[in-house]
């Protein structure tokens, strides 16, 4: 496929639903299927072109749907298949395409094939799943390698019924699949065509970068202290993944003109992502990675006396490094944060500042080439939560971790809550602010989860009634990626980073039938620039309402985004 080719998912605008926190329409706290179905026109006018939502299959709920009990059903929380297939049908009318989260790596320990599969080690199912021995060492049986998991521990899990350990690199209630198993990858082909047939148009492919697992299991050299060794390349990016990958798309993808977006965080190199999804050979459209999401301090604040401060010079770096070694190889989603991260204002902007900081986030990224992705609440300035107690959190993989570091002498509650509280994926979880009513217009009963501290004064009602709402800037911002008269340049056009040493600057130039700067002062205070070679044609975009011309003395106020159509100055 050309880079330049046209697909309907180049040319489109995306939005992350976590549907448990989005819209209940039956008062029962939960968001669901027929929530979204009542905000379809919001998200329209907004110019949503296709709606990402994760998981809503029948799931125990361990961690909010990502640990399935049964792939062919709707979970009784989120509604029913009738309801589904009523929520593409309604967006289909709004001319608006629904994409779903596709769960590869693992099931719910209450499925029936790990219930099968636990019995006995002749079950047909027993090697739908990695079960290994244990080791005898001094201290008696213990586990067969010593990986470390993602959500604390080890990835292995002892089930004594069997008297073996099964792999889970998430929770215990989460056990991996084989999928050296051709039976496993048959079954999985079945979802997505299962889905596919309801009228999806593609997937979000959750963990893609962990089907694959070291053939031998041999032990982490990791040279560190702790016991289980977060060795993430034991069970990411291996062979075996891309050619699992290569098979569905045989299979299943390449069958229809869908969009699959798969999920390899911060494990995958640029060299790893081409391989996944490049024009020429790759078995994704495009991979979300994570290097752009923690470019600050987060994860190096010890207690409350420590700010938050954005390392514009390292997201600059990682910025450039994706986006020219990537150009007309492989396609790129833009976005800023999804369910697993913590909220943009916090994490890289101003809480007090929601709109001019807002605003310039949104310039910095969504003005380059690639697919954006806005996750909900983005679009009106929404903040993390104040957590205060341990209780205040419901992420499986922080209690987890909660329960390890506790045991340690040196452990400090405040200080472990702070520090997980600014970072941790409850953050985007919290419910979407619809108004200023007792649930922020989300139920008529209290939500299964908190509100957003500034809902009152920041919701959907009161930026529709602001025309210089922060909702309606990220409006502009879409219509002119799709405007025809730049829409060639801002999204296959050349990507060139500017003033790559300025710590307080982000500026880039977007090339192609058409020459457009992009610039944004990241922080709260004045900046003088000077760019050279280019003078002013027109402003396409700016966050403040005086604009700033004189490229060659550009005095930029604080948080100040603007977006130039720009010409050589001979």
């Amino acid at each position: 496929m050309s880079f330049y080719k046209s697909k309907w998912w180049k040319e489109s605008i995306g939005y992350q639903i976590y549907i448990k926190s989005f819209k209940d329409s039956n008062d029962d706290g939960i968001g669901d299927l027929n929530g979204i179905i009542e905000k379809l026109d919001y998200l329209k006018d907004l110019g949503i072109d296709f709606l990402w939502i994760c998981p809503f299959y029948q799931s125990p709920m361990v961690d909010n749907g990502y640990d399935v009990s049964d792939f062919f059903k709707v979970d009784s929380s989120f509604g029913t298949i009738k309801d589904f297939k009523n929520l593409v049908k309604e967006a289909k009318k709004r001319k608006m395409k629904i994409i779903v989260d596709l769960i590869l790596n693992q099931t719910s320990d209450e499925h029936i094939w790990f219930i099968e599969s636990r019995k006995d080690k002749e079950n047909p199912y027993r090697n739908f799943y990695i079960w290994e021995k244990g080791r005898e060492k001094d201290e008696g049986l213990t586990e067969p390698t010593n990986w470390a998991s993602f959500f604390g521990g080890s990835v292995w899990e002892y089930d004594s019924k069997t008297d073996e350990y099964y792999m889970k690199i998430f929770s215990k209630h989460m056990p991996d699949l084989n999928w050296c198993n051709p039976f496993v990858r048959k079954k999985m082909h079945e979802v997505a065509k299962f889905w596919l047939d309801l009228g999806v148009s593609g997937f979000r492919v959750d963990a893609a970068a962990h089907l694959g697992r070291k053939k031998k299991l041999v032990d982490s050299k990791l040279n560190n202290n702790d016991k289980y060794k977060k060795d993430w390349r034991m069970f990411s990016n291996l062979k075996e993944t891309f050619i699992y990958l290569d098979e569905f798309n045989k299979e299943v993808f390449s069958k229809g003109d869908i969009l699959t977006v798969g999920e390899v965080g911060g494990s995958a190199t640029v060299k790893e992502a081409i391989k996944y999804s490049g024009i020429k050979k790759g078995s994704l459209n495009m991979v979300f990675n994570f290097d752009h999401c923690f470019c600050n301090n987060v994860y190096d604040v010890k207690s409350k006396d420590d700010k938050i401060k954005t390392n514009l010079i390292g997201l600059k770096r990682v910025f450039n490094m994706w986006h020219t070694k990537t150009y007309k190889k492989a396609w790129q989603p833009l976005y800023w944060l999804n369910h697993d991260h913590p909220r943009l204002l916090s994490q890289y902007g101003n809480e007090d500042e929601p709109f001019l900081s807002g605003s310039m986030l949104a310039v910095a990224l969504y003005f380059k080439g690639g697919t954006p992705f806005i996750y909900q609440g983005e679009e009106l300035g929404m903040v993390n939560y104040p957590f205060k107690k341990i209780e205040d959190f419901n992420d499986v993989s922080l209690i987890n971790h909660y329960n390890h570091e506790k045991e340690k002498a040196s452990f400090n509650k405040e200080d472990f809550i702070y520090q997980e509280g600014i970072r941790s994926r409850d953050n985007a979880r919290t419910i979407m602010s619809w108004d200023n009513s007792k649930y922020a217009g989300f139920s008529n009963v209290k939500p299964w989860f908190h509100l957003d501290k500034n809902y009152e004064k920041r919701n959907v009602k009161n930026a529709l009634k602001d025309k210089d709402s922060l909702y309606y800037f990220y409006q502009k911002i879409f219509k002119l990626r799709k405007d025809k008269r730049y829409s060639k340049t801002l999204i296959y056009g050349k990507y060139q980073q500017l003033l790559k040493d300025d710590e307080d600057i982000y500026c880039y130039l977007r090339k192609e039938d058409k020459e457009i700067l992009v610039v944004a002062n990241f922080f709260n205070k004045n900046k003088e620039i000077e760019i050279k070679g280019y003078k002013v044609k027109d402003i396409l975009i700016s966050n403040y309402k005086k604009e700033n011309k004189n490229l060659k003395s550009l005095k930029l106020r604080p948080y100040e985004a603007i977006v130039y159509l720009v010409e050589r100055d001979k």
